[in-house]
This record gives C-alpha cells, sequence and structure tokens, in this order.
C-alpha cells in the first residue's frame, strides 16, 4: 500500500517546529531502517517530556513516514490548533466510548490505510524516579493484534534533559543531545487469532514495553530495573500507607482518652 503524502500541514508544522529544535538540541539518531518504508504500521515508544513529542516528531519526519499520533477528540474542535491537529492527520481518541477497542476505531483505520499510528503505550509521562519506562497500556496492542501490522519499538532519550518530566523551565545550558534508536519489529505472531482477553492484552503489551526498555538499556548503557514501575501497584501502596496510619491514629485517640 502507498504512503500517503506529507500534506500542506505537516511540512507548515515542520517550518515552525524544526529550526528551534535544531537550536536547542543535538541529534543521535539510529535505526531509522527499521521504520518501513511502505503500508501501516505502529511505533511505540517511551515517553519522559512534554517535548520529546515534537523531538520525535522530528526523528520520523526525516524518515519520510510522519507519525499520526493520538490526542483527546476535543483538541480537534478548537480553532488553530484543532485545524492544525485535522491537517497533520492526528487522531482523535474518543475516550467516552466504553468500548475500549472503538475508541482505537480510527487508529485501526490509519493501520489499514497504510498510515504510521505512533503510540505512547505508557499513556503518560513516565513517573520511574531515574526515567525508566512504566508498565504499558493495552491501547497499542489492541491496534497491533487486530491489523497485524508491524510493531517499531523506539526508545528516546535527551529531551528530559533539557526538560524534566513536569518541570516548568527547560535546562538550555549545556545543550543536550535527543538520542533515538528504532528497532526492528516486535514479534507478536503468536499472540494473533486469539481471543482478546484481558490476559493476551496485558502480556503482548508486556512484550512490546520490554522491547522498548532494551532499547533505551543501549542509549543509556545501564540496566533498567528488573520489575517496571507500575503507577497503579504504587497508588494502591499509597492508599494502603494511608488508611494504616488513619487506623494508627485512631487506636492513638482511644488510647490517650482512656
Amino acid at each position: 500500500m502507498p504512503r500517503r503524502r506529507i500534506g500542506f500541514w505537516y511540512r507548515f508544522a515542520a517550518v515552525l517546529c524544526k529550526p528551534p529544535l535544531v537550536v536547542l538540541i543535538k541529534r543521535d539518531w539510529r535505526g531509522m531502517e527499521n521504520i518501513p518504508a511502505e503500508g501501516g504500521f505502529i511505533t511505540a515508544v517511551n515517553h519522559n517530556s512534554h517535548v520529546d513529542p515534537f523531538a520525535y516528531a522530528h526523528y520520523q519526519y526525516n524518515t519520510g513516514r510522519v507519525p499520526r499520533f493520538l490526542a483527546k477528540a476535543g483538541l480537534f474542535k478548537k480553532g488553530f490548533v484543532g485545524a492544525a491537529m485535522r491537517g497533520t492527520g492526528q487522531i482523535p481518541v474518543y475516550r467516552e466510548s466504553t468500548d475500549a477497542l472503538s475508541a482505537f476505531r480510527a487508529a485501526i483505520d490509519a493501520v489499514e490505510r497504510g498510515e504510521c499510528v505512533a503510540f505512547y503505550p505508557e499513556g503518560t509521562l513516565t513517573r520511574d524516579p531515574d526515567g525508566w519506562p512504566m508498565t504499558g497500556k493495552t491501547g497499542a496492542a489492541r491496534v497491533a493484534l487486530q491489523t497485524k501490522c508491524p510493531v517499531i519499538p523506539v526508545a528516546q532519550w535527551g529531551a528530559n534533559e533539557l526538560l524534566p518530566p513536569y518541570a516548568k523551565k527547560p535546562n538550555l545550558l549545556p545543550r543536550k543531545t535527543h538520542r533515538v534508536l528504532a528497532g526492528p519489529p516486535v514479534d507478536l505472531s503468536r499472540f494473533y487469532d486469539r481471543e482478546m482477553s484481558p490476559e493476551l492484552l496485558k502480556e503482548a503489551t508486556e512484550v512490546i514495553m520490554a522491547a522498548i526498555t532494551a532499547l533505551l538499556e543501549e542509549i543509556r548503557g545501564a540496566k533498567a530495573p528488573k520489575k517496571p514501575y507500575d503507577p497503579r501497584e504504587v497508588r494502591i501502596a499509597q492508599r494502603r500507607r494511608a488508611a494504616e496510619a488513619e487506623r494508627a491514629k485512631v487506636r492513638q485517640e482511644k488510647g490517650q482518652g482512656t
């Protein structure tokens, strides 16, 4: 299937965004040969800075296969931003949908049209204290198993040094290097043509996240934790500690009252 043309809006966005990116960050980009030249596919990318969607889009724009990011549907209705989102072919996600797969129908359609859909499987900026990928959400796996398209794992590092997660001010000096490494497609064939159960999607997502993490280990020259940071487990532990502290407080107050 032929690739979609880049189009006016994406070229216009590139004219606006590329000059400051070139000035602010150096580039160490590898693995472009793993980006498919034709047909629909998914890239699964780690997320560690509010800047990295722009830095990563710059990387993939230079491959000739522009990414279509998933974004909240409401953004597509707002003036210039909405026009740019629609014009660059970004993909609305309808979060109010009760059907998990229908929420990604537009992404499935895009892949089947021969597009590249870029997923941040973590769903948000990593909360791992050392910047490693967290556990992933199952959206990328859903689309991949539905379409049987290639899933290209991508690791990036460096935009987070320019603008750390949740920081309000960038750290401009010294000039940072944006490192990107795209790997070969993740083999998900063993999950094909099976019931798309929560357990199956979780396992497929873990395979995708493991591939991203291995690439990031190569970029950073360090080993990731054996167990990925899991925000859900952390929240449960925090609530448990809060409940235990409240019970201890009640016991203390009762003891003082006797």
